[in-house]
């Protein structure tokens, strides 16, 4: 597997690389729930709705008042997730929701009301969710595996980071504490 992005500190090689099997983060516990239907795919969480209309009522009920975003999918030589929506109509169109009900936020928060400004946080963090998905059916998933040149020993690896950056990041931490460790050479 050829690395996507390789860089040298000190006598380390970090090589980041795809992450050729990642972790559905659908799987993770989070706090949202996606709603989808596709004739092609398998998207979301598993649900008991029948059809679309059936979530849209459930949904959209106005005594319940749930916090729900609108899923939208793009599929044109692979796909793409968001909440806004792509400009795109022959290849783009809305393929569920993401919610959370009112209740659930109340026990995950120890709150008795759901004030607006919360409505605004969780909304954030159910973004945040769409965010890590897409990067999952997108391919933006990596790992890193650093190397001694020295030596050519494998010193560290570790897979399953959502963004090139964030990977690069944690490899970097590592090997400067790897060089913060290195006993001190004497003459």
């Amino acid at each position: 597997m050829k690395p996507v992005e390789t860089k040298t500190i000190g006598k380390y090689l970090i090589e980041i690389l795809n992450d050729e099997d990642p972790e559905n983060p659908r799987d993770w516990d989070n706090l949202g729930t996606m709603v989808c239907f596709h004739r092609r795919y398998n998207l979301g969480d598993k649900h008991n709705f029948d059809d679309p209309s059936e979530a849209r009522d459930f949904l959209k009920n106005k005594k319940a008042r749930h916090i729900v975003l609108p899923l939208y999918l793009y599929d044109h030589s692979g796909i793409t997730m968001n909440t806004t929506g792509f400009g795109c109509p022959w290849d783009s169109g809305q393929v569920g929701w993401i919610y959370i009900t009112r209740e659930k936020v109340r026990q995950e928060y120890g709150c008795k009301r759901v004030s607006k400004k919360m409505v605004e946080k969780i909304s954030g963090y159910l973004r945040n969710e769409v965010k890590t998905y897409d990067q999952y059916l997108t391919g933006d998933v990596y790992g890193f595996r650093i190397t001694d040149e020295e030596t050519e020993e494998e010193m560290d690896s570790c897979w399953g980071f959502f963004g090139e950056k964030y990977c690069m990041e944690e490899a970097e931490s590592i090997v400067n504490h790897l060089i913060e460790n290195e006993p001190v050479k004497t003459v």
